[in-house]
């Protein structure tokens, strides 16, 4: 057996001995179980898996809790067969990892107040969603009809108001930021709300470091893979991005194929390509009047 199948060997033993614990494991508790130094395992563990031990047991037991909520189970039935031990186990992540309340969730938004507005842009129709919490949506497409409801398919039992351009500081600010960034307006751009989605700690990593791709540039799923210190996770890396419901917040177009092809993007893929050529030439411009 060589040294990486046994290396493999080793973590899929770790991960095993993660899944069926109650309470996460300690990283020397795991070390001590595979005779491996509690660094080296961390790293390597995270090589593989995309994230630290902890990170992944959480993950597990929020993806059970979940599919119980899915499912019908009631709250405090879905925290005690996920493994949580107490309700406050589970609301101390769940803004993150559920984007709401795990009752909220459990019954599809319902509670949630969704307010939203739609403007044109040079890639069509842009929609843009907030909670009280911050931006819960941004989409592209063709019509406001099919805009309005794609968001009603994502949030089918939230409240959900149109308001006009204009009326809502968070829509606006979204709108405004997008506008400079991509260089459709020259104002100056305002901070961006803070952001009010359901996500696992992986999708957050790859997210964050979608964001630090230069407008103009592109990487390829395996280099961001590399990148994150993760090589064998590009296709992780590709559900990542396609699980973005922040399009142009989060820049996943700027990923491409390993052969430089544009690859799917789930707005259309000529609308990537026309993005990807607006922000090469955005940028040109900027370096020549940095030159000049």
């Amino acid at each position: 057996m060589n040294a990486r199948i046994a290396t493999e060997s080793v973590l899929e033993q770790v991960r095993l001995l993660v899944e069926r614990a109650d309470e996460a494991p300690t990283l020397q508790a795991l070390a001590d179980a595979v005779q491996m130094s509690p660094s080296h395992l961390q790293r390597a563990f995270r090589r593989h898996f995309g994230m630290s031990p902890s990170e992944y047991h959480r993950a597990r037991r929020f993806g059970q809790f979940k599919q119980a909520l899915r499912t019908g189970a009631a709250v405090t039935d879905a925290v005690y067969d996920a493994g949580f031990g107490s309700g406050s186990r589970v609301y101390e992540h769940s803004d993150r990892l559920l984007g709401m309340t795990p009752a909220s969730y459990r019954a599809g938004g319902a509670g949630a107040d969704i307010r939203y507005t739609t403007t044109a842009t040079p890639l069509g129709r842009l929609l843009v969603a907030t909670t009280s919490r911050g931006i819960c949506s941004v989409t592209l497409g063709d019509t406001d009809r099919e805009l309005e409801q794609r968001l009603a398919d994502e949030f089918p039992h939230a409240t959900r108001q149109r308001v006009d351009a204009g009326r809502e500081e968070w829509l606006d600010a979204v709108i405004a930021r997008i506008a400079h960034e991509l260089g459709w307006s020259d104002a100056d751009a305002p901070e961006l709300p803070p952001l009010d989605v359901a996500a696992t700690a992986f999708q957050w990593r790859v997210w964050d470091a979608l964001t630090r791709i230069p407008s103009g540039t592109t990487k390829s799923y395996g280099e961001l893979a590399a990148e994150l210190g993760v090589p064998k996770a590009a296709r992780a890396i590709g559900r990542a991005c396609g699980s973005n419901k922040l399009a142009l917040i989060v820049p996943c177009h700027r990923i491409v194929r390993e052969d430089g092809s544009l690859g799917g993007w789930r707005w259309g893929v000529e609308r990537k390509r026309d993005l990807l050529a607006k922000e090469q030439r955005a940028e040109s411009k900027r370096a020549e009047r940095t030159a000049a």
